[in-house]
């Protein structure tokens, strides 16, 4: 996934200017979806959106179940990681 990628899916689908990094942004993601071997468009759905993923059981009746919110956290370190590289 490209920063260009996550900065038109704020712009297009979210409606709104991004105010996180997207470059450290894209970079978890695609980090994330390598371990997982799974699409990133999920994942950054996943984050931004809370939109389940069923083939990863991200959530049991509307809440996050615990490989979900393994998943969210784990994405969230590795965004601050990069976040102080980039």
């Amino acid at each position: 996934m490209t920063a260009k990628q996550v900065k038109k899916y704020f712009k297009d689908e979210l409606k709104m200017k991004p105010r996180h990094n997207v470059n450290a942004l894209a970079d978890a993601i695609t980090d994330m979806a390598y371990e997982l071997e799974h699409d990133e468009f999920e994942l950054l759905e996943l984050l931004l959106q809370n939109i389940p993923i069923d083939s990863l059981h991200t959530h049991s009746y509307g809440f996050h179940t615990a490989n979900g919110r393994h998943i969210i956290e784990s994405i969230k370190e590795k965004y601050y990681g990069y976040e102080i590289v980039n």
